[in-house]
């Protein structure tokens, strides 16, 4: 990839515009962050900002029309990032607005300001995306570029984690302003492309939680590719994959997948299954829940399994996978092994993620949840990488061109 550095523009006392994905999970009754992951590892690139006298603002989302919940101001964000950072960062509750524009306007060398939540704006949600379809050439004149554009003197970009988004925020600067790429879009990329193109091996990838579409999304490319030697299927995923070698996991199963259109998955793992023998491996044993409320586990080549979900594997599952994990040379996780906020279907998240930090392989971590389940059972810093993307993670491991690298490739000539 060819794209340019921040650290190859001219920023001394300049007036930057900085776009940083520092969308937070959020608690649904306080409304307050729970996990700051995004906003700690953003830090870097603002200090070296600081350090160039730059004078700086912040466009971020927080939610979407997919999470309304989340849909919040950017003002505890403001906060964290003034608490991280050890300066104040302003925050004025307008995205491009004249307030906006005022405040930019003002804005000293050395100082800082968060922009309104860009989610407010209808050119910048994932229903306008999908169903207005505009190039980087046509967003010029979306009101968040022709706003802001003319009032800076360069546009960063370390939003790694929304480089899956083609928005105006992500896409378009780079068509008017001099573009650079920020610490940690870098700092993403280079972890991600070792898992990819140099593992050590054997390479052990983890996939699980309940959006397994993740999880499809990069199996036939990794396992093709070579960068897999070994899945490990957990979760949702491992159920598909138990359901597509032909086990009966009874009906509640069969209906929880129909439900979430989740069964459409079981053709493409049973294709995956054939054409991969022996490197997809899914789990022998599961966990379930007892009458009287409490958790028991079952062979999946029991005669009859009990009727209900699985919240988690089995501890011969966990056995036999941390085996492979400790002998591993490259790890990468993405996705829980069961529901582990519950403290009874923990246990296959915490033993393995455990396993994870201590094992001497590289181990890269990513996914909201594999995240949170990593500050809840373990010490993030024993894991070699945590990356702070979902979808894009997802996207860059399946090989597919991400918009935002497109843009700052194009941004480099």
């Amino acid at each position: 990839m060819k794209i340019r550095s921040m650290k190859e523009l001219e920023l001394h006392r300049k007036k930057v515009l900085l776009r940083l994905d520092i969308n937070s999970p959020i608690d649904a009754g306080t409304k307050r962050i729970v996990n700051d992951n995004r906003i700690r590892k953003s830090i870097p690139t603002l200090e070296y900002l600081t350090k160039q006298n730059a004078a700086v603002a912040i466009i971020a989302h927080q939610g979407d029309t997919l999470d309304y919940q989340n849909l919040v101001p950017l003002s505890e964000h403001a906060k964290r990032l003034s608490e991280h950072l050890g300066r104040e960062v302003g925050y004025i509750d307008d995205v491009c607005g004249p307030a906006a524009q005022k405040a930019v306007k003002a804005l000293e060398p050395g100082q800082l300001i968060i922009l309104g939540n860009v989610r407010y704006l209808t050119e910048e949600v994932s229903s306008f995306e999908n169903n207005v379809p505009l190039t980087a050439a046509e967003m010029k004149d979306t009101w968040i570029v022709r706003s802001l554009a003319p009032l800076f003197d360069a546009y960063i970009n370390d939003a790694f984690a929304a480089a899956h988004r083609n928005a105006p925020s992500m896409v378009a600067f780079q068509q008017h302003l001099p573009s650079g790429a920020g610490i940690l879009f870098f700092d993403e990329v280079t972890a991600l492309t070792q898992v990819m193109e140099s593992p050590e091996r054997p390479a052990v990838f983890v996939l699980g939680g309940a959006k397994i579409s993740d999880a499809f999304g990069m199996i036939d490319q990794v396992l093709a590719n070579g960068s897999a030697d070994t899945i490990l299927t957990v979760g949702v995923t491992g159920l598909v994959f138990l359901i597509a070698d032909g086990y009966d996991l009874g009906s509640s199963v069969r209906e929880f997948l129909s439900k979430r259109s989740l069964d459409v998955f079981i053709e493409p793992a049973r294709g995956y299954l054939r054409d991969y023998p022996g490197r997809i491996r899914y789990p022998v044993d599961l966990a379930y829940e007892l009458p009287d409320g409490t958790r028991s586990e079952t062979r999946v080549d029991a005669e009859k399994l009990p009727d209900g979900l699985f919240p988690d594997i089995g501890a011969a599952t966990i056995a036999e996978f941390k085996d492979a994990i400790e002998k591993a040379g490259t790890i990468f996780v993405n996705g829980p092994a069961g529901v582990f906020e519950d403290p009874k279907w923990e246990i296959g998240t915490r033993e393995l993620w455990r396993t994870v930090a201590a094992a001497p392989g590289y181990s890269v971590i990513g996914g909201g949840d594999s995240v949170s389940a990593t500050a809840r059972f373990t010490d993030p810093a024993k894991m070699s990488y945590i990356c702070t993307a979902g979808g894009a993670m997802v996207r860059f491991l399946s090989g597919k061109k991400l918009p935002l690298i497109q843009a700052m490739e194009e941004a480099y000539t």
